[in-house]
């Protein structure tokens, strides 16, 4: 199991966003650390406001968009509805609805997808998995 754990500029701001737009649960805080834990369709992540000079793990400077060159893939039973939720939020997508193949092998694989920015810049590419046909001999 890979958990990720994400710095956020505000935890109050982040957990609106996950919470009460996208719909993650939370599974357990611990306000005195400015730290949680969610959980949406089975993809666990954890959000820290770092506020421990000396429990920060950084391997550069943490400016803002905290998420450069990070990408989280999160696989969802109905992506349509879910984008529906999304835009009606007033969220703008980083990535519009698309559906895109992807060779593995002597297969594609296929995504319906959108990519969507959190508050601090940390992209999360939903998508809902369409199965998988052989390659198209050329």
């Amino acid at each position: 199991m890979l958990v990720p754990e994400l710095y956020c500029s505000d935890l109050a701001r982040s957990l609106t966003f996950y919470k009460d737009i996208l719909g993650f649960s939370l599974r357990y805080e611990r306000p005195e650390e400015r730290f949680a834990f969610l959980d949406f369709e089975g993809a666990s992540l954890m959000l820290e406001q770092p506020c421990d000079p000396s429990r920060i793990w950084l391997s550069g400077s943490l400016e803002q968009p905290y998420g450069r060159g990070v990408n989280f893939q999160i696989e969802v039973q109905a992506v349509d509805p879910f984008y529906a939720r999304v835009i009606s939020a007033g969220l703008r997508p980083f990535w519009e609805m698309e559906e895109r193949w992807y060779r593995c092998k002597n297969n594609v694989q296929g995504n319906r997808q959108f990519v969507l920015a959190d508050p601090d810049g940390y992209l999360l590419r939903f998508f809902q998995n369409l199965g998988t046909k052989p390659v198209k001999p050329t």
